[in-house]
């Protein structure tokens, strides 16, 4: 016997199309599959079998985290293939902060309607950003929720799982004044901060496919670019030279970021003149009148995560990164934490 209730159905809820959109999403799911996967989708839970292969002391390693406002730009465009790779890239991007390569991904999507082919587009791009960083999709959950969510609303979170031997966990504590940072560029805006930019360019009401010069393409592509993900890149950098800290750029911009990897009494001395920064933040810093500190206080400015190395080092990480890579600054003696100069 098929499973189906018509009661839950005039409640809202639409168990069938659940059902389609796990088939729809199937093929996307497919292209994550990597050695260790043990379970298909659809089970109560994802299996994974790690290979501790050379490790000593194998450390999993999670990070947990959502798309947020950001979503509400896709919903604006009715464009949703993309905020699934903004969703691992916010997960994956955190946990190889430490050294660890993702393993597996799990997502969680909120949706006021169970549309199957919305749901299975939204996946197909957490899929992407499965790919993109070498992890797994071994599973996840669709949640229809009639009466707490308008039908065309949803959000969408999810966590990474990786691994990393103890004795490569980067260790903060070796790094000395002298030492460079170097900035890895970002893509855009990526995943933080768009209350306030939903604010300052009235989304809600702007017409977000109009064409800008300044930007090279319409506002809303300008917005909606996924977060860039630096897996792959960083774990090159990590096999050719001495990496003592890692940094994603993500709410709280540069002085809560850069921080959390530094020790007491070392200062990041950040070069403004030497940052790249991208179109979208001037055109956002001017449109909404933000002081520059507020800027760095919460956008990324180009910057999608910075690495810490000797500067014996840097041309060797910077050949490893092969993403663009260039030095923005130095560690200095110092209580400030972060200076901008």
């Amino acid at each position: 016997m098929r499973s189906f209730s018509d009661s839950y159905r005039d409640a809202g809820v639409n168990i069938e199309a659940g059902y389609e959109g796990v088939k729809l999403m199937s093929a996307h799911v497919k292209r994550t599959m990597i050695p260790g996967v043990v379970s298909d989708i659809g089970g109560f839970g994802g299996l994974f079998a790690p290979d501790f292969a050379g490790m000593k002391e194998p450390v999993l390693v999670s990070g947990t985290d959502g798309v947020g406002t950001k979503i509400r730009i896709a919903q604006l465009m009715d464009k949703h293939d993309t905020v699934g790779i903004d969703c691992v890239a916010m997960c994956v991007n955190d946990i190889i902060c430490c050294g660890a390569k993702p393993l597996f991904f799990l997502d969680y999507i909120a949706i006021g309607k169970n549309e199957p082919e919305k749901v299975a587009t939204l996946v197909s791009g957490v899929a992407e950003g499965c790919v993109q960083s070498g992890c797994a999709l071994i599973g996840g959950e669709t949640a229809e929720h009639p009466g707490m969510m308008a039908a065309d609303d949803y959000d969408l979170a999810g966590f990474s799982v990786g691994i990393v031997d103890k004795a490569k966990v980067i260790d903060h504590n070796t790094m000395v004044p002298g030492d460079v940072i170097i900035a890895l560029p970002s893509s855009g805006i990526h995943s933080n901060g768009f209350s306030l930019v939903r604010k300052v360019f009235d989304v809600e009401h702007a017409d977000l496919s109009v064409y800008s010069d300044e930007l090279g393409r319409t506002l809303g592509e300008a917005l909606l670019e996924p977060t860039r993900i630096y897996v792959k890149p960083v774990l090159r950098c990590l096999e050719a030279a001495n990496v003592k800290g890692i940094s994603h750029i993500t709410g709280g911009g540069f002085f809560e970021n850069i921080p959390r990897c530094l020790p007491e009494g070392l200062t990041a001395k950040i070069d403004k003149g030497a940052i790249r920064t991208l179109p979208i933040f001037s055109m956002l810093q001017s449109k909404g009148n933000i002081p520059e500190h507020d800027m760095f206080n919460t956008y990324n400015m180009g910057v999608g995560m910075t690495v810490i190395v000797a500067k014996e080092d840097a041309d060797r990480a910077i050949t490893a990164l092969d993403c663009g890579a260039y030095v923005i600054g130095e560690i200095v003696s110092g209580d400030e934490r972060v200076t901008l100069c």
